[in-house]
């Protein structure tokens, strides 16, 4: 018998600290690399940073192909090994514990200075992998660097803080005090900003890529979640920055964050770019699902949002070039009827109330708002995506709405859910709820949807047409003049959906 024995990459085998201090695979980071010019590699005098080291994977990576790019400038292998631990590659890591494994990674010794570190120049322990414990910056609560909460963070000196060096600092370059030909790395996503976690705790990924440019690298490439699409809490401001920045020059997208992160489950898929200080221009896109790899070359900023996908942007030209209106015109804001998700039925009422918790009774005199709406017909969409935090199932598809129901006069709900149009009739009503259903309409809200959140503002691309008719796939594709591999598109993205469905 042949026996194989298989001595797997570390760095690949470690368990994440949570879904938002995610550890990156060796394999993940290379392709990240590529992005880079070559020549970068064999330049003694490029200096390389990683201000987020978690596992020193990048500066490791990095090590091994300037160890190949230098070897003929630089013959003596010790001797190379000690230029570019010492003169080329430094990090910043984000805890103490990160520090230690980071140096294991990169020196092989988690002191620079020890008696295995295969540096022979440094004087210190840390060498060029930096770890400061921070403290935040309290304001009302909150830390006016990162907007971390008081009442959460707040800890005492044998509790991780989470301020990370390299954000709590009005001047960065003072941490080492140079300059940086290449900034790259896997920041923290988010910060519990008191209000809870998940969709409700602050992204501060955003902050890491602003304060890289404050140092005017040539080159910055960053792996983030995918969010910042859509902008949303806390990045607008910061996604109206990156679609306009002519030197973002590269962007990979995933949509489905596990085909990046094996296991890992981020809502709205990740993406990496490259940004180019000297070389502004078209950025070209690869949207990646699977195997199946769609690319494009285009600037980021034709929309407010940032559409995914190429194909979905031809279908979204022909759709504004045959509508003058638009379905946010008619979705309500958050509390169509000024009630809160809390609110339960009451024993007696005028009005029918509709809650996640069951249906029953409440007083018009709890309406606060949405008034004009009480007596009409209309259609009542939850507010939450049926899919989990916008991904898509085991077969690369999205279902987009969960619940669905035609509302009758005198019914209400609670902000669980969102109110779509004002009808005089049920069969205008029922007109709608159909539309909604369909692959079409929930295909142009998907390609800005990636939370788990639904609000009016997704709802910029879908045509407000009259429901005096009613409206399918087969009408809807042909009124858009929809060709074949446009129509097969949706299909591959958007579960069928229909009236006899049992909404979830």
């Amino acid at each position: 018998m042949i026996q194989t024995n298989y001595n797997p990459d570390v760095l690949s085998c470690l368990a994440n600290l949570s879904n938002d201090e995610v550890f990156t695979p060796p394999s993940l980071v290379n392709d990240i690399l590529d992005l880079l010019p070559a020549e970068l590699w064999s330049n003694p005098n490029a200096k390389f940073l990683d201000p987020v080291s978690k596992s020193g994977v990048f500066l490791r990576e990095m090590a091994k192909r300037l160890m190949k790019g230098l070897e003929t400038q630089i013959p003596d292998k010790q001797e190379r090994i000690n230029h570019i631990f010492s003169k080329q590659l430094y990090g910043i890591a984000i805890t103490d514990l990160t520090a230690l494994l980071s140096r294991r990674s990169v020196y092989c010794s988690k002191t620079a200075n020890g008696k295995y570190s295969i540096c022979e120049t440094f004087d210190d322990d840390q060498g060029n992998i930096r770890y400061k414990r921070m403290k935040h910056t309290w304001q009302n609560g909150k830390c006016t660097y990162c907007g971390a909460s008081q009442e959460v963070y707040d800890r005492e000196d044998a509790l991780e803080t989470y301020a990370y060096n390299f954000i709590h600092t009005d001047k960065p370059e003072k941490i080492f005090n140079m300059k940086f030909d290449v900034i790259v790395g896997n920041p923290p996503y988010q910060l519990n900003d008191g209000g809870g976690t998940g969709s409700s705790a602050k992204p501060i990924y955003n902050l890491f890529i602003n304060q890289a440019k404050k140092l005017k690298p040539r080159y910055l490439s960053m792996i983030i979640p995918a969010r910042w699409y859509s902008g949303g809490k806390g990045l607008d401001e910061f996604r109206s920055e990156m679609l306009k920045d002519k030197s973002i020059r590269k962007l990979v997208d995933f949509a489905d964050s596990r085909d990046c992160f094996p296991g890992v489950d981020i809502a709205g898929g990740v993406c990496y770019f490259l940004w180019d200080r000297d070389n502004k221009g078209i950025c070209e896109v690869e949207t990646k699902r699977k195997e199946v790899v769609i690319k494009s070359s285009r600037f980021l900023d034709e929309f407010e949002t940032f559409v995914r996908d190429n194909l979905a942007i031809d279908i979204i030209h022909k759709v504004k070039q045959k509508s003058t209106s638009f379905l946010d015109s008619v979705v309500s804001s958050r509390m169509p009827f000024g009630l809160v998700s809390s609110v339960r039925p009451e024993k007696k009422g005028d009005l029918n109330l509709i809650t996640s918790a069951g249906n029953g009774k409440i007083s018009s005199d709890k309406v606060t708002s949405g008034k004009e709406l009480i007596d009409n017909w209309k259609v009542m969409l939850s507010k939450a995506s049926n899919d989990h935090g916008g991904q898509p199932d085991k077969e690369g598809k999205r279902r987009i709405f969960s619940r669905i129901e035609v509302m009758p006069p005198k019914t209400v709900c609670t902000e669980s859910y969102l109110v779509v149009g004002n009808y005089n009739s049920e069969a205008e009503a029922e007109n709608m709820a159909n539309f909604l259903r369909t692959k079409f309409c929930r295909f142009l809200v998907s390609t800005i949807l990636l939370t788990q959140n639904i609000t009016k503002g997704k709802f910029i691309f879908v045509p407000n047409l009259s429901m005096q008719e009613k409206w399918d796939d087969e009408k809807l594709f042909a009124k858009y003049e929809l060709i074949e591999n446009e129509i097969d598109f949706i299909s591959q993205l958007i579960r069928p959906m229909n009236s006899n469905e049992i909404d979830l």
